[in-house]
């Protein structure tokens, strides 16, 4: 009977060691870590998406860039019926009586710099959003339900036209409403009436003379007809193909062009990045397209083809973007 009382708690102890290993091994098996820039998301949402879309690896200070400003315009507003994947939207045509609720989602580095449905150039860092049928451009108040975080946001583009979202925001929006690591989140959007907001603050309303149309720029106010017209998403463009050449100086040296950027704080952060790696002088040209401030990060002179070529290959392997050569200064 000793040698049963020495067995008894040697087969408890064995045991638990088991259950503790088989714990263990499960535990391994299941929690996966999560790599860095991953944005977790609710099964069956394709938000861990880094090879189509994602978050920018350089970040500023959401809390430093202003809601959009309601503005009143006099150009046309684009609000004509069009068709995406097989399926036709109507687009209204005023915004302010729009209120909606449900999923609201966020696009990111992927459209960085491209074109928007109006013709804007999409800045992440920008406090913009894209929807299916409000008018372009129009304004918005989104407030996340969860947390009562709310912000004023310049409608310019069309979308989303996956799953049921309702909205999608710049990436500067959705972190500054607390749901650019979730990827979605319960949203509530208003229209703004431009000149309704501004009287209930005893200002008038400022208007915008020049509208950033591309196409539309010469066109007659528009006017919803019936007609579905098949709407092809715009080309894909960065920043820098889009900005008109002003003076060339030439025998000075080769010229990059890393990014572009409306707001002034990430242009500052990714320039004060690169002046820490490369041996040429960075700095930030500005320009003002279609009334919207563009600050370029860029670098040189830069004396030889050898140098230009290894200092575009170190920025690339930092991952800090894409250096292009340009002519103009």
């Amino acid at each position: 009977m000793p040698f049963l009382a020495i067995r008894t708690p040697l087969k408890i102890a064995a045991c638990t060691a088991i259950a503790l290993l088989m714990v263990s091994c499960s535990s391994s098996r299941t929690s996966t870590p999560q790599t860095a820039g991953t944005i977790s998301a609710k099964p069956g949402l394709d938000i861990n998406r880094a090879h189509k879309d994602g978050a920018p690896w350089w970040d500023v200070d959401v809390s430093r860039i202003p809601d959009a400003t309601p503005t009143l315009h006099t150009g046309p507003y684009k609000a004509n019926p069009y068709t995406v994947l097989g399926k036709s939207y109507f687009p209204i045509q005023e915004s302010k009586n729009y209120v909606a609720t449900g999923t609201a989602s966020w696009y990111g580095t992927k459209f960085h710099g491209q074109n928007t449905a109006n013709g804007e150039v999409y800045d992440l860092y920008g406090m913009s959003a894209a929807h299916k049928t409000l008018p372009l451009p129009s304004y918005v108040k989104v407030t996340n339900l969860d947390n009562g975080k709310a912000v004023v946001l310049r409608v310019n583009d069309r979308g989303p036209f996956y799953s049921d979202r309702i909205i999608d925001l710049s990436y500067a929006a959705a972190k500054k409403l607390g749901y650019a690591e979730t990827g979605t989140a319960r949203v509530k959007v208003e229209g703004i009436d431009p000149q309704a907001w501004w009287a209930a603050r005893g200002r008038p309303a400022p208007l915008m003379l020049n509208e950033p149309q591309v196409a539309q720029a010469a066109a007659a106010p528009t006017v919803s007809t019936g007609k579905v017209e098949q709407w092809t998403p715009p080309p894909q463009q960065h920043a820098s193909d889009v900005i008109p050449p002003v003076a060339v100086h030439k025998g000075q040296g080769t010229y990059l062009q890393v990014g572009a950027f409306a707001n002034p704080d990430a242009a500052e952060l990714l320039r004060s990045k690169l002046s820490g790696m490369v041996s040429a002088p960075v700095f930030i040209s500005s320009i003002v397209r279609n009334q919207q401030t563009l600050h370029r990060v860029r670098m040189g002179p830069i004396a030889s083809a050898g140098e230009v070529q290894q200092t575009q290959n170190s920025v690339r392997l930092a991952n800090l973007g894409q250096p292009s050569v340009v002519t103009d200064q």
